[in-house]
C-alpha cells in the first residue's frame, strides 16, 4: 500500500517567542501541498528557520531517515513518532500510543523541543516536528485539509 510521509520541522530562538516574532511563526503551515515527482521510498521534507522569517525551504529525502516509525501489519498502518534526543523534550505526561490508519486515511503527528547551549552561554532555541502521514494513494493537497487523526504530543517550553 502506498505511504505519503511529509516532515515539516520549524526553528526558532527566543527572539521569536513572544510579539511580532511570535505571530510569524504562528503562520508558518503545517501542511504543505505535495510535489509532483516523489517516489514511494521517499518523504517530502520542509525546513523553515526564524532566520530566513520562516520562509519553507523543501527537499526530497529517504523516507528512513525521517524521524518515524512506519510499519504496516494486518491491513493498516501503525505510525509512531521517534523523540530524538531525548534530553530536548520538554516535560510533557506520557506519550500517546502509536496511531494505527487504515487505507484512506492520514495523520497530523506534532512534537515540540527545547535546547540550551552547551554552558547556558547562548539562549534557548526550538523547534517544532510536524509529521502528516497517509496510507494509500493521495491527491497532491491532501495535508492541506484536516487529518483524520491529530496527534498534539507538544509541551511547555517555558
Amino acid at each position: 500500500m502506498e505511504i505519503t510521509v511529509q516532515w515539516i520541522r520549524t526553528f526558532w530562538t527566543k527572539e521569536s517567542r513572544g510579539g511580532e516574532g511570535a505571530a510569524r511563526r504562528n503562520t508558518a503551515p503545517i501542511g504543505f501541498a505535495l510535489p509532483a515527482a516523489g517516489t514511494a521510498a521517499s518523504a517530502h521534507v520542509i525546513r523553515m528557520q526564524e532566520s530566513d522569517g520562516f520562509e519553507p525551504y523543501e527537499a526530497q529525502e529517504e523516507r528512513g531517515k525521517v524521524e518515524v516509525q512506519l510499519r504496516e501489519v494486518d491491513g493498516r498502518l501503525r505510525v509512531f513518532p521517534r523523540v530524538q534526543p531525548l534530553f530536548g523534550l520538554p516535560p510533557r505526561p506520557r506519550r500517546p500510543p502509536a496511531v494505527r490508519l487504515v487505507p484512506g486515511q492520514w495523520v497530523r503527528w506534532q512534537l515540540n523541543y527545547r535546547f540550551s547551549s552547551a554552558l547556558g552561554i547562548r539562549g534557548w532555541s526550538y523547534w517544532l516536528d510536524t509529521f502528516n502521514i497517509a496510507y494509500g494513494p493521495v491527491d497532491a493537497d491532501v495535508f492541506l485539509s484536516s487529518p483524520d487523526v491529530f496527534i498534539d504530543e507538544k509541551g511547555p517550553l517555558r
